[in-house]
């Protein structure tokens, strides 16, 4: 039967070429057809509806159905088809094909789920999900996105991983960063959130139930396997990933360090919460500052029980002592209080240590675990030079010394020099008690060629004599007193 846009082909056909054959070709259809629909247009009847023919597989239409609706419309038509032909069916599996599939648009049809805009009010409802991070280190971190439903606002916390600590330090940090606690926590059905279901009802991990009372909100979690059921962090993680993951889209590079991609997380958020939002047609972090009047405070001290023992840090030495060993810390934690776990198990075991500030929790050091002595991480320490046995740098106790010192580096190498050949110590003299030092050359450009080919003793000059400097300095050097006297001494 044909449709009513192939039958006004047809008929347009035959209208340009007022022969039945002729339309028949342009239509590829028989002239037997055309002739039928032409008389039946000029006789002023309708377009011919569409009558279905009886098919193969109507005889067992309802065990297909069936079977679709039992399977929920995840059967496969050659699976289905086997069954059939043990039932006496004698159609082609191309048949079965085209049953099974308007079984399952018929059933898709009859349970599609319909989505409604969510509508929430400001200070409800604070959605969180967790992300891939990139590897640092050659170990993969995590990355903790938050999404505030009303105002839109985005948060992105790098962690190291997702364990309960990690989660509440996260939460307490995002809490601060809005400025609030929200009524509701929507997050996914983790072990540190729900323990297990029963008869579909989820229950709770005791530790969080804890947690959220002591910040006053209440934590609930999605459907499982339904991500749809919190929409808004999931496109948030979306746009995270492609933006913080170093891709060839993106062209960032590889991150070096974790401190570098906390910077990154910062830079990102700032970005994206300065947007106007496609939505609100507002930027959300203007938005957020309507929604913080509706927002419960935070506790002044951050929820700390999860996150181990607590150490004071000395006063002058950036080390915590923790079962027998001791662990260093950034040095500007020196006189803080810090809190020190035991993470992992057998020769995988860390020691992780928190600090709590303004902003909440943060893991400030992550130091494999040992049983006695002493882990250092270098970059806990303030930079400073390498020491150097005999080297002291100059440093001017007088104000004619800091003009002097002030001529640049090379009259800091020149003293250092002169003092070295006072103490006989200077591995560059030669037998003749001749300064050789490149280094004591670059004052005054050095020692030029003597009467017999040598290199001429380094000589007082220009602001040596100037300064004064040379005066308790000068009798150890070869052909100092001579230069004092006479300046024009060569």
């Amino acid at each position: 039967m044909k449709s009513a846009g192939e039958i006004m082909e047809i008929l347009e056909a035959y209208d340009e070429t007022k022969s039945f054959r002729a339309a028949s070709e342009l239509a590829n259809c028989s002239h037997h057809t055309v002739k039928r629909l032409v008389e039946q247009r000029a006789a002023g009847q309708p377009v011919p509806e569409y009558t279905a023919r009886p098919k193969i597989t109507d005889d067992h239409l309802g065990t297909i159905e069936r079977i679709v609706e039992e399977t929920r419309g995840k059967i496969r038509a050659d699976v289905l088809h086997q069954r059939l032909l043990g039932m006496g069916y004698t159609g082609s599996e191309r048949s079965t094909r085209r049953a099974v599939s308007n079984a399952k648009k018929a059933w898709r049809a009859g349970h599609q789920r319909v989505h409604r805009p969510w509508e929430t009010e400001p200070g409800k409802w604070l959605q969180f999900d967790y992300g891939d991070g990139p590897v640092i280190d050659g170990v993969k971190t995590v990355l903790f996105i938050a999404w505030l439903a009303w105002c839109r606002y985005r948060v992105v916390i790098p962690l190291r991983d997702r364990k309960m600590p990690s989660v509440q330090a996260a939460l307490d940090r995002c809490f601060r960063l809005i400025g609030g606690v929200p009524d509701y926590v929507l997050t996914d059905n983790e072990k540190t959130v729900t323990t297990m279901h029963v008869a579909g009802v989820p229950v709770r991990n005791r530790q969080i139930v804890t947690f959220s009372r002591y910040y006053g909100t209440q934590i609930h979690t999605c459907q499982p396997a339904d991500p749809a059921s919190k929409g808004g962090v999931e496109n948030a993680v979306k746009i995270a990933k492609a933006d913080l993951l170093p891709t060839a889209t993106n062209l960032r590079p590889a991150y070096r360090d974790f401190t570098e991609l906390e910077a990154a997380c910062d830079e990102f958020m700032a970005v994206v919460n300065a947007k106007e939002h496609r939505a609100t047609r507002r930027r959300p972090a203007a938005m957020l500052a309507e929604e913080q009047e509706r927002l419960h405070p935070i506790p002044a001290k951050a929820f700390t029980v999860v996150f181990g023992s607590s150490r004071k840090v000395p006063a002058k030495s950036p080390m915590v002592t923790f079962e027998n060993a001791q662990y260093s810390v950034p040095y500007p934690l020196m006189g803080q209080e810090v809190w020190v776990r035991n993470e992992g198990a057998g020769h995988d075991t860390k020691v992780v240590i928190v600090h709590v500030g303004p902003d909440g929790p943060v893991e400030v050091a992550r130091h494999p675990k040992r049983d006695a002595g002493v882990v250092v991480n270098g970059s806990h320490y303030p930079h400073r030079e390498e020491y150097v046995p005999g080297f002291k740098k100059p440093r001017a106790k007088t104000p004619t010394e800091a003009q002097f010192l002030a001529i640049g580096d090379g009259a800091a190498s020149w003293l250092q020099e002169a003092g070295r050949q006072r103490r006989g110590a200077n591995p560059g003299e030669d037998g003749a008690g001749r300064a050789t030092c490149q280094t004591a050359r670059q004052c005054r450009g050095g020692s030029r060629p003597g009467a017999r080919g040598g290199q001429q003793p380094l000589r007082p000059r220009g602001p040596a004599l100037h300064f004064g400097i040379w005066d308790a300095t000068y009798r150890s050097v070869p052909g100092a007193r001579a230069a004092v006297v006479d300046p024009g001494h060569q």
